[in-house]
Order: C-alpha cells, then structure tokens, then sequence
C-alpha cells in the first residue's frame, strides 16, 4: 500500500531533503527510519528537493509498504518519532491510492523567507539578520514582475539538471508580521522590525528563491529598479541576478495537491 508521510524539519542538520553521497539528508534518514519500523527496504519519495539549510513545515513525502496490510497510522507515526532525530517531526500518516506521487502529483509549493532587521537572538537560527533598511514597497513592486509563466534561468543555480526552467509564480509578496516572543512576552521591537517573503509556485528551481529574495533586497535597497526584474527575467543570465541569501531563513511552507 502506499502512504503519504506529513512532516516538518529543521534544515541545519541536513544537506537538504534528497539524497547525495558523503551527506546527511532528510530522505535518507526516513528512508532508513522505514526500513527500521517495516523490517525491509522502504523508500520515501518527497514533495521535491530544498536547499542545504533550507526548512520545511508540513513537508510531504509517500512511501510503499512491502504488503498490502493495513497499518494503524498513528502507532506508525509514533514509532517514526521515536527513531528520528530531533530535528525531524511526523505529524501525520495517510493511506492514499497507488497514482499518488508526493512531487508530481503536487499542483503548488509555497516557501516563506524571514527577515529581521535589528539583533535579536531568538530570531538568529532562523531569520536573515538585514542590518540596512529596505523599501518594501518597491520590493513589492520589483515581486510583482515575477508573477505569470516565465523563464527562470536567471535565478538558477548552475547544474540543476531540470528538464525546463520554466516556472508558474501565482504569488509573491513581503509583509510585515510580529514574532510570538515580540507579541507574547513583549520582547522590544518596533513596527516593521520583521518582515517575510511568500512566493507560491507550480514549482521552483534549485536555489531560485534565495536568488529572488537577494534581487529584490537589491531593489530594497536601491541598487536597482523595481522594473528591471523584467529584463533580468528576459536575460536567463543567473550572473545578472542578486546573491543567494542565507538559507536559514527559508521554509518550505505548504504543498497542495
């Protein structure tokens, strides 16, 4: 039977999710978690690669069981748990039919990228710690370009090794929001101190959203025009694009199927 696996992790640990040589990733650590609980080789097929650093919150991944017997999801769930690491997190087990696939079958991923803009040690581990202002503003409207069907070539790390750089973006914006220890227990900040990017898409290239958060810090900053993202896109020349930032910062946030 196959099963789709609902998890979170903290990418610090890991190379990121798929598998390489000579690196601790997510997959293979569940991978071999299953292969533990089932007694027999088990696969796990996820939702699609994250960067090294790079988090996820409600990660999806599917998994075939050696038989055709039904499993009380919840134990299984426990007992994944409890062979993990810490810094993976099961949160749910379904049985799903046979045609599921976690990365193909998905129709959107969306990631989130945090921002701080003043020290702040409980924000460190997972937010990018920007020390000069930004205009959201033009970042917003530098975002705006990138929605639609696009090549792009110009945010992708070299060797990706993708059958198309061709991309849907539905949505892409910065926001102000306020941490729980700022809202909770009153840690001093002030009115935009904290801010995140959320870009949804029917899928991403590898290192494409640390690249796009680095360009439109560029526009955040003045270095370059909201509207030149158009010709940067038009470009497919990654050296035209801003710096990777920090993946720390970036979560994988939700998969829709």
């Amino acid at each position: 039977m196959r099963y789709t696996v609902r998890l979170s992790y903290d990418g610090s640990k890991f190379s990121g999710w798929q598998k390489q040589k000579n690196a601790k990733s997510v997959q293979e650590e569940l991978s071999k978690a299953l292969s533990i609980l089932f007694g027999d080789e088990t696969e796990a097929v996820g939702a699609g690669r994250t960067d090294t650093g790079v988090n996820a919150v409600n990660y999806i991944a599917h998994f075939d069981t050696p038989s055709d017997e039904v499993y009380d999801t919840a134990r299984i769930s426990y007992k994944l748990n409890a062979i993990l690491p810490k810094s993976i997190s099961i949160h749910e087990i379904k049985p799903v039919c046979k045609d599921f696939h976690a990365r193909f079958s998905a129709l959107s991923r969306e990631y989130h990228y945090f921002i701080h803009f003043n020290k702040d040690p409980f924000m460190e581990s997972f937010s990018y710690h920007c020390r000069y202002g930004l205009d959201i503003g033009k970042m917003n409207e530098g975002a705006s370009y990138l929605l639609g069907e696009h090549d792009f070539s110009c945010f992708e790390k070299a060797g990706g090794n993708n059958a198309t750089s061709i991309c849907t973006v539905y949505e892409a914006v910065w926001e102000k929001y306020v941490p729980s220890h700022v809202s909770a227990m009153g840690f001093p900040s002030a009115d935009g101190d904290y801010i995140v990017f959320r870009i949804r898409a029917n899928r991403f290239l590898r290192n494409m959203v640390r690249a796009i958060v680095g360009t439109l810090i560029n526009i955040g900053r003045g270095k370059a025009e909201p509207e030149s993202i158009r010709s940067l896109i038009a470009s497919r020349n990654r050296s035209n694009a801003g710096e990777s930032v920090p993946g720390k910062a970036l979560f994988l946030s939700e998969v829709k199927y």
